[in-house]
């Protein structure tokens, strides 16, 4: 059973938005209560299938993949790094920065650091929405081996 003395390790799965702020600080909070540590992680969807990405119409410069994917890699890399530079001096904190499907990543980077809970946002979609788009959220807490923790975050209507 999990209780609080028990939870060493907490994984915190990020995107540069305002939904992980939310998580981001729950955690933190948590964590520095706790006397635990942070693994942040960072998932880059794989753009498209093509090797090039280009509208022909508009006159642009088709752009490799591997370009793309450097852009995010950097891109990932600044944002994990603001986020330790903010946090860094009140816990213990670590990054992690991995390239598929957002919970399928979570999911093995919790195995990998065998974190005793997850924490992460929500955007909060209902509907057509929430089909569309899906749940990483919800798929992590149904596959989960620890306890998650999903910060709600509803859109303002």
């Amino acid at each position: 059973m999990v209780s609080p003395e028990n939870i060493h390790r907490i994984l915190i799965a990020v995107e540069d938005s305002p939904y992980s702020e939310k998580a981001i600080n729950y955690g933190v909070i948590l964590a520095k209560s706790l006397g635990a540590k942070i693994t942040l992680v960072h998932v880059d969807e794989i753009p498209i299938s093509s090797p090039y990405s280009a509208d022909p119409l508009l006159n642009e410069s088709p752009a490799m993949i591997p370009e793309l994917m450097h852009i995010q890699e950097e891109a990932s890399k600044a944002f994990l790094k603001r986020i330790e530079d903010q946090y860094g001096s009140d816990v213990k904190l670590s990054t992690v920065t991995k390239i598929g499907r957002a919970q399928d990543e979570i999911l093995a980077v919790a195995d990998d650091c065998k974190a005793d809970m997850i924490i992460l946002g929500t955007h909060g979609r209902t509907g057509f929405d929430h089909f569309i788009s899906g749940s990483v959220s919800q798929s992590v807490a149904r596959k989960a081996k620890c306890p998650v923790l999903i910060i709600p975050n509803p859109e303002k209507k």
